[in-house]
């Protein structure tokens, strides 16, 4: 016997249809309410006008479902990307089905089981009802008169209530949609009425079937049918549809989540098998075949829930955690963010996602093998984030710790919910202090203000006036700059440089070998309050917002860019993903698109909806961004982060004062990545660690390589040429000149002139020697020019040799020359060279050489015997 059998509706759906409610509204009253009526003295016509003032319509709408998010792992034949999914995110565990994709078998199990004159009754069936209303009056039990029309009003009514914002208004509603009350039931049976005017047969039996609850947090027919026999609801055995039926009436009891419910299951699962052939819906045959199915862990085989972040797809769970986080971003889910949280709630959403698993496998794996998570030494923390330029699309998070939001992470240190790539509200990280990586943004000022890579500067450790650095910002609460971290800043400011490095440097070289005092230099020559706005227009912000001591109380200071002197060398905390996009705006050319996760977006009823709208606005001029990326190629040619395939790339390293935090951000002109490797908390000297500041390097390297293979980058901009001297002053000739001339030549020209004081030279006393850097070296305005002058201590020795001129002779000369102290030395002649006695053969100093007058002069004296 066929399973596909469809019965029409019956005689009795034709009445409701000829005599409406009001005489359905009278039978109904008379069976259900006559007990209530002897108790309370209510007329039967006031009955029947309180059930004709009930809502008659109800709409069955969509159902929570679950929300798919995909993740790009490859491009079509026509260039677009391939996308897969990654993880499931939903309050209930729902997938909705269509029609045709549902068994036979639970179709007829279901109305068999649940309803089994379902095709014949109008949403009311009276004999049912009758048949309750004579319980009722014996005992008060109005069991057996839910058609499934009226429980799917139940369940509609449920899954309101179970969308209502707190839990004290869930369980109310609940309770109320349960409710064993005769003006419910009433209200029950009017709606189901109205369901059946203006939905067919099949499609409240689908309703019914993808919004009824299976145990748990299992909703709809098909995610029961995924749970509990790891099958599509169109793939169901016979028996599994009658035991999957006989969750419905009592999931706690026998929903297939716990083995004490299966002998329950069974024995319901029976009778709707037996009902089925009653109703000649199976065979005698196919009835025995399922009758000797056990309910047991022979035949139940639970699938694993996929709910959430932490069952995600291995590479991808750090941004599933970051995609749910801007949610209330999304502007195709709604109009508000309450709007959009509502939305995805309900589900059914498939977001196609901007992170390509190509690229997220090797940053992971890479991460794991160079940060061990299980590392005891320190609390060790690696992340790497890569941001697409020209687009702000995240092709890449990743870090060396496990994702894990339930307890478990509290005791094991391999776990975190964390995401060390995203500020506080996106991931729960405070930041890492980004060293010398932000002193970009003072070579942008720099470059932007019309200075030159070639300029030198004063690379010298030292200490420095605060109250020096210049800062238009202070005390100014406009253009969203925040006074209370502008200044004014006093006392001292001492720093060092990392490698004990000494003397001028080109800015070129500074940047190369991240000379901070160099840097120190530069700021002195700008204003701070265009370095941290320059950093505002690429997207750059602290990433803690809140207090960590009281989370309830926002510190509003540390949501702003920090511009004190200290801040030059990278002492805001800044999360790496930040910090690739800053980068990824120099690199396009100076035009700053803000990140986004989300590409597009389809709904449960297959439309698509824009994603994350792309965001961009230029930041910086044109010229000074391809001169800063000049600059940052030269750096990165000496890494050992750099891949060398042939790609261009620049970037920059960054490293605490304390060694604390490591850090390279690099990039292509096509993919920017920021490398993060340090400590979570705690100062443990990166530098001591095994692999030292390298880490940042052998975790970039593989990093860059592979990413370069998928997007692969072109030629860098040029440096605009103005920019490569920009305003350098070329040091004068000084020599020969007097000290005061020199002074005031050099601060016409904006230079800072120092003395040196006077040094042994054979120009009159206060007379320029030399200076330092040497004439012709181009400095930078306000670099400092040290002047030696002469204090007239040496001579040009005389020559007292040529002639062989006698040691008095050439003794005298010397003495009459102003030297003090005339020695001789004997030069041993041969016998017959006796005549040469007492003559002058040589000299020390040699004639012509620049000496001392208070220095001894040595002759060399021919004698025979010495």
């Amino acid at each position: 016997m066929s399973a596909q059998n469809s019965r029409p509706k019956g005689v009795l759906s034709g009445v409701f249809g000829m005599f409406g409610f009001s005489v359905i509204a009278g039978i109904l009253v008379t069976v259900m309410v006559t007990p209530a009526l002897a108790v309370t003295g209510v007329t039967a016509s006031n009955g029947i006008g309180i059930f004709d003032s009930l809502p008659e319509f109800i709409e069955i709408g969509n159902q929570p479902q679950q929300n798919q998010i995909y993740a790009v792992v490859g491009t079509n034949p026509d260039g677009s990307y391939a996308y897969s999914p990654i993880a499931q995110v939903y309050d209930q565990n729902r997938q909705e089905v269509q029609w045709d994709n549902v068994s036979q078998f639970l179709k007829d199990a279901t109305v068999a089981g649940e309803d089994r004159r379902f095709y014949e009754h109008g949403g009311v069936d009276l004999q049912g009802t009758i048949r309750a209303a004579i319980g009722n009056i014996s005992g008060g039990d109005t069991s057996g008169a839910s058609t499934l029309s009226m429980q799917l009003v139940k369940n509609i009514y449920i899954q309101e209530a179970l969308q209502k914002d707190t839990e004290e208004a869930r369980d109310a509603g609940v309770e109320a949609a349960q409710a064993g009350t005769f003006d419910r039931k009433i209200k029950e049976m009017k709606l189901a009425i109205g369901l059946e005017k203006r939905y067919t047969k099949d499609e409240i039996l689908l309703a019914y079937l993808n919004i009824a609850g299976f145990g748990g947090n299992n909703y709809g027919i098909e995610s029961a049918a995924q749970r509990y026999y790891g099958v599509s609801a169109k793939d169901v055995t016979l028996a599994q549809a009658a035991s999957l039926i006989a969750i419905v009436q009592e999931p706690g009891a026998r929903g297939l989540d716990s083995a004490d419910n299966y002998e329950a299951n069974k024995s319901r699962r029976d009778v709707i098998l037996r009902n089925m052939l009653v109703e000649g819906m199976i065979d005698q045959a196919q009835l025995d075949e399922a009758l000797a199915v056990p309910v047991d862990a022979t035949t139940v085989v639970l699938k694993p829930y996929s709910n959430g972040c932490i069952a995600a797809y291995t590479y991808a769970t750090y941004f599933c955690d970051y995609v749910t986080t801007i949610i209330d971003e999304l502007p195709a889910l709604g109009a508000t963010a309450a709007e959009r949280q509502a939305n995805w709630k309900l589900g059914g959403y498939q977001v196609y996602t901007s992170l390509d698993i190509r690229l997220n496998t090797v940053n992971q794996d890479v991460l794991a093998a160079q940060a061990p998570a299980n590392e005891t030494r320190l609390s060790l923390g690696a992340a790497a984030t890569s941001v697409e330029v020209g687009t702000g699309r995240i092709l890449a998070m990743a870090q060396n710790k496990t994702y894990n939001n339930t307890e478990a992470a509290v005791s094991d240190p391999t776990l975190t919910s964390v995401n060390y790539s995203t500020d506080y509200f996106n991931g729960g990280s405070n930041g890492f202090q980004v060293g010398s990586t932000y002193k970009v943004f003072t070579l942008l000022n720099w470059l932007e203000s019309g200075r030159g890579l070639n300029e030198v500067v004063d690379g010298n450790a030292r200490t420095l006036s605060q109250a020096a650095f210049t800062n238009s910002c202070t005390g100014n609460s406009t253009d969203g700059i925040d006074g209370a971290n502008d200044g004014p800043f006093g006392g001292s400011w001492p720093f060092s440089n990392s490698s004990g490095e000494r003397g001028n440097r080109t800015v070129m070289a500074a940047t190369a070998q991240s000379i901070n005092g160099a840097y120190a230099s530069m700021g002195l020559e700008l204003d701070q309050c265009r370095t941290k706005q320059i950093a505002q227009a690429l997207g750059v912000h602290p990433a803690a917002g809140i207090d960590i001591v009281n989370p309830d109380q926002p510190k509003v200071d540390e949501t702003k860019l920090m511009s004190n002197p200290s801040a030059i060398l990278g002492t805001n905390s800044i999360a790496p993903l930040t910090m690739a996009a800053a980068y990824a705006g120099i690199a396009n050319h100076g035009t700053y698109c803000k990140p986004r996760a989300v590409d597009s977006i389809t709904d449960s009823e297959g439309n698509v909806l824009p994603g994350q709208a792309q965001e961009c606005a230029a930041a910086i001029d044109p010229e000074v961004a391809a001169t800063a990326v000049y600059a940052l190629e030269n750096a990165m040619d000496g890494y050992r982060g750099n891949p060398r395939d042939g790609t261009p790339m620049f970037g920059k390293t960054g490293t605490t004062d304390s060694s604390n935090q490591t850090w390279l951000v690099s990039s292509s002109s096509r993919v920017t990545t920021a490398v993060w490797f340090g400590n979570i908390v705690g100062n443990y000297k990166i530098s001591n660690y095994p692999g030292g500041i390298n880490n940042r390097h052998n975790i970039s390297k593989p990093i860059n390589a592979n990413t370069n293979v998928f997007y692969p980058g072109g030629a860098l901009d040029e440096p605009a040429s103005r920019l490569l001297n920009g305003a350098a002053i070329a040091v004068p000739e000084l020599t020969n000149g007097s000290a005061a001339n020199a002074q005031s030549i050099l601060e016409g020209l904006k230079l800072t002139y120092a003395d040196g004081g006077a040094i042994d030279s054979d120009l009159p006393a206060g007379t320029v020697t030399s200076t330092d850097p040497a004439a012709g070296t181009s400095m930078a305005r306000g670099q400092t020019v040290t002047v030696y002058t002469s204090n007239g201590s040496l001579t040009t020795m005389p020559d007292v040799v040529s002639g062989a001129p006698q040691f008095d002779d050439a003794k005298s000369t010397l003495l009459n020359s102003g030297f003090t102290s005339v020695q001789e030395k004997c030069v041993r002649l041969p016998a017959d060279e006796s005549d040469d006695a007492g003559k002058v053969f040589s000299s020390n100093p040699a004639a012509g050489a620049s000496a001392r007058l208070s220095d001894p002069v040595v002759l060399g004296v021919g004698r025979v015997k010495c």
